[in-house]
């Protein structure tokens, strides 16, 4: 093989056939994340990581002297961040995940406006329980984290007749600060979280945040677990007093008898709401137009800065 060949980790077997090829002058290897490094390690320049790949082994990436680029799965990028050596780009995949995030959101508010669960659990006693549920049609919806998700959320409620309410890190024209939280969070009937894992989101749903909501209010978090202090949250859960829907949970996977299990007033998912049997296609159609960016030495979408992402 030609020493100008640029060389790339695949995170599966069959991923350069999902993406309909690899780029002139591209040959790859497959690293799923384990111990055993491809042979390759000394001239791998792009590693797409795979899903999942643990803490404990990112450090490898440091070890690998011709890395220039690292390709994510995934639009969260914060377990990554931490080990990105010098010189090396970190681009994420923004967009990938919106319809599967949003379906999610939609699916688990109107689950828990309509009390699905309260019904579930009636059916799964043998116990008729009729009761008179709320409408979506008029609620207020803060969407907490403005991006790509947010948008594909904001389409998919207006339909429902909601007003809704948008927050970013920074403001723009229709998309409020940070700041602006304070005076915003009073007003909502739903606050949805999709900020990513900064050092300004971490803790940022705290007792002070969750006070601020008003009386039966719904908390959403497609976010990330740290995104919400979870002693906080199970106290204003067991008082009765807001309502939340969670994909993602600090820590993460739940261990067995965590009081989160059991708390009222939660619907919980095990990580799932962006888990759907069209996003492998989705991803790798991301991964094939970033090396052929890469290839062709022409601008990588998605970089993940120093600011954030």
């Amino acid at each position: 093989m030609a020493s100008s060949m640029i060389r790339v980790w695949l995170p599966e077997p069959d991923a350069a056939e999902l993406m309909g090829g690899l780029p002139d002058g591209m040959v790859a290897d497959v690293w799923t994340g384990d111990e055993q490094l491809p042979d390759s390690a000394g001239a791998v320049e792009v590693v797409v990581l795979p899903f999942g790949v643990p803490p404990s082994r990112m450090p490898v990436l440091a070890k690998l002297p011709r890395l220039r680029l690292i390709q994510l799965m995934s639009a969260g990028a914060e377990h990554v961040i931490p080990f990105v050596p010098p010189g090396v780009t970190l681009c994420n995949a923004r967009g990938v995940h919106d319809p599967a995030v949003a379906e999610w959101v939609l699916a688990v508010i109107l689950a828990q406006v309509r009390q699905l669960p309260r019904f579930l659990a009636a059916q799964q006693a043998g116990t008729w329980d009729p009761v008179r549920s709320e409408p979506l049609a008029g609620q207020t919806v803060l969407i907490v984290g403005y991006g790509s998700i947010g948008e594909a959320v904001e389409r998919m409620l207006v339909p429902f007749g909601v007003t809704v309410e948008r927050i970013a890190r920074r403001a723009r024209p229709g998309v409020s600060g940070l700041d602006d939280l304070p005076a915003a969070l009073p007003n909502a009937d739903v606050v949805i979280l999709l900020v990513p894992v900064t050092p300004a989101t971490t803790g940022l749903v705290d007792a002070r945040f969750l006070a601020q909501m008003h009386d039966h209010a719904l908390l959403v978090n497609a976010a990330r677990g740290p995104v919400v202090d979870t002693g906080a949250l199970l106290a204003e859960l067991r008082s009765g007093r807001l309502r939340a829907a969670l994909d993602v949970t600090e820590p993460e996977p739940l261990p067995d008898g965590h009081p989160l299990w059991s708390a009222p007033g939660l619907l919980l998912t095990p990580h799932v709401a962006g888990a759907m049997s069209t996003t492998g296609p989705r991803v790798m159609a991301v991964v094939a137009d970033q090396l052929a960016r890469y290839a062709a030495g022409e601008p990588l979408l998605n970089i993940v800065g120093s600011q954030g992402y």
